[in-house]
């Protein structure tokens, strides 16, 4: 795992930093998966990133975090998750705005009782900061999410995927549900035209908690 991570292309704080992320999943994972595994996705996951950030110290800290929703995925695709929890995936073209605030107010209703994900076909480097205070208006803080890819074991790990304005681009694969929700994008938007998308986007994530059996106050 050392050879992976030191790298003329890296500096001596980021392989350091890597090297710990991988330390931390190999113990979260010890018994699901090995070092081979969990070296591959926590080194693919820092590709996806290195390409777009500007803040290139908050890399290891960005790789390490998608590599373990994606090996969490990997885990319920191939059997070793037994939680039985649902897990719905939103999906827009920037992961910046409409599948920040879905993931947002679904984390906050519905708890440990479901799993929520978000994607983007072209992410950027950060979320829209009109879209992070038109959450915080409402009490829920998004500050701690970051625009990311889609990959394949994300997509087939869900058990509904919610597309927001992302057309064909959207991964589509047999067997899964799948929701697209027609909303305005919130991009270059005045705050009172995000405040209702948001508002719609609430109403969208409480109709389908109702639909997996999950109660809303």
């Amino acid at each position: 795992m050392d050879s992976t991570y030191r790298r003329t292309d890296l500096t001596v704080d980021q392989q350091h930093a890597l090297l710990a992320a991988a330390r931390i999943l190999t113990e979260e994972f010890a018994g699901t998966f090995g070092v081979e595994t969990i070296d591959r996705f926590l080194h693919t996951s820092y590709v996806q990133f290195a390409g777009r950030a500007t803040v290139a110290n908050f890399l290891p800290l960005l790789a390490e975090r998608f590599a373990r929703q994606r090996l969490r995925a990997l885990a319920r695709i191939e059997g070793k998750d037994a939680s039985g929890v649902p897990i719905v995936l939103f999906l827009c073209v920037h992961n910046a705005g409409r599948s920040q605030m879905a993931l947002g107010f679904f984390a906050e209703l519905a708890g440990e009782r479901a799993v929520g994900w978000s994607g983007g076909t072209e992410p950027v480097e950060r979320i829209n900061p009109a879209v992070v205070e038109a959450m915080r208006e409402r009490g829920i803080d998004i500050t701690a999410e970051f625009p990311k890819p889609w990959t394949a074991e994300v997509v087939q790990a869900a058990d509904v995927v919610v597309t927001m304005g992302c057309g064909d681009a959207c991964p589509v694969y047999p067997g899964k549900r799948y929701l697209d929700w027609d909303l305005a994008d919130p991009e270059g938007k005045p705050i009172q035209q995000i405040r209702s998308v948001r508002d719609e986007i609430e109403r969208r994530v409480r109709t389908l908690l109702g639909e997996l059996g999950i109660p809303t106050a």
